[in-house]
């Protein structure tokens, strides 16, 4: 009778014992992140060495030693106010947010005819990161997976530009860039450099329809999806999830008579952009649409 009395409080203490094994699972799955972060590989297929990177992994500010912001009304008469308050990092991901504003545009002067000065209001506000004077990198590899907006307007980018020149001489890599085009919803990857006269300007762009994504996934836009440009001394090819959309001859790519004479910007370093404006050629936003959202995952270069 000892013994099995002994046995029952054994057992009894074994299910108590399991039984706080589960709740203290529990608890720990519901305080769980909802996506763990993979770590940025150190070396991948091709005999690339990561060499740069951001995960975004703290909640808060960007990391001020990597990126740096442009700021107030900078191209393309584009209706945004670039600011540092819409860029923050959250979950593990890069959110840049464009959102309906309403203030005194802090650039405006009376009288003056310059379109970055002329605005009196500030309507809407973006953000753009860049690592201008923080890094730059000759050839190489670069992966950033995004979650893109699609609604009509916006603008959402990750491109690259040389420090070297005045734009377009010291040339602009779009590894992506999706607006209206023609009307209808586009990915675009571009590359840019100088012609022979002021006016002139030398592109290779390639146009896919979003449809050519959605049609083979209806919920594309709903996912992250990888941009990649893989850039040696020949050529700069621009992939999105493995897909190759644009590749740009280097033997093409010399500036003309204007600016930049005889040089070929490829061949000098770049530095990155992410950024999300709103289309001008869109005549009305719809309020719905904000705050619009483009998150990244992670950037990364690689280099052989």
């Amino acid at each position: 009778m000892k013994l099995k009395k002994l046995m029952h409080q054994l057992l009894e203490n074994k299910f108590y014992c399991l039984l706080g094994i589960a709740v203290l699972g529990l608890v720990a799955f519901r305080n769980w992140p909802t996506q763990v972060t993979a770590q940025a590989p150190k070396t991948i297929k091709g005999g690339w060495r990561l060499v740069w990177h951001d995960e975004f992994d703290e909640d808060g500010s960007l990391d001020s030693e990597k990126w740096d912001f442009e700021k107030g009304f900078v191209r393309n008469y584009e209706e945004q106010w670039y600011t540092p308050d819409n860029a923050f990092q959250r979950d593990g991901k890069l959110v840049i947010e464009a959102r309906k504003a309403a203030f005194p545009c802090p650039a405006y002067k009376e009288d003056e005819s310059n379109w970055r000065t002329s605005r009196e209001w500030v309507e809407w506000t973006s953000a753009s990161v860049i690592t201008k004077g923080k890094y730059s990198f000759l050839y190489g590899r670069v992966e950033v997976c995004a979650r893109i907006p699609v609604c009509k307007g916006a603008w959402p980018a990750i491109w690259l530009l040389g420090s070297d020149l005045p734009w377009p001489a010291n040339g602009e890599v779009d590894m992506l860039e999706y607006y209206q085009y023609q009307g209808k919803p586009t990915i675009l990857a571009n590359a840019c450099w100088a012609g022979d006269t002021e006016e002139d300007t030398q592109w290779d762009s390639s146009y896919t329809p979003l449809t050519h994504f959605t049609d083979r996934d209806p919920a594309w836009a709903t996912r992250f999806h990888v941009w990649r440009m893989d850039w040696d001394a020949d050529y700069i090819r621009l992939y999105l999830d493995d897909e190759l959309l644009n590749q740009v001859d280097l033997k093409r790519t010399i500036n003309g008579k204007a600016r930049g004479t005889g040089i070929n910007p490829f061949h000098s370093p770049q530095y990155l952009l992410l950024n999300l404006a709103l289309d001008t050629r869109v005549k009305q936003f719809n309020p719905a649409d904000f705050p619009m959202r483009y998150e990244i995952d992670y950037v990364r270069v690689y280099q052989k």
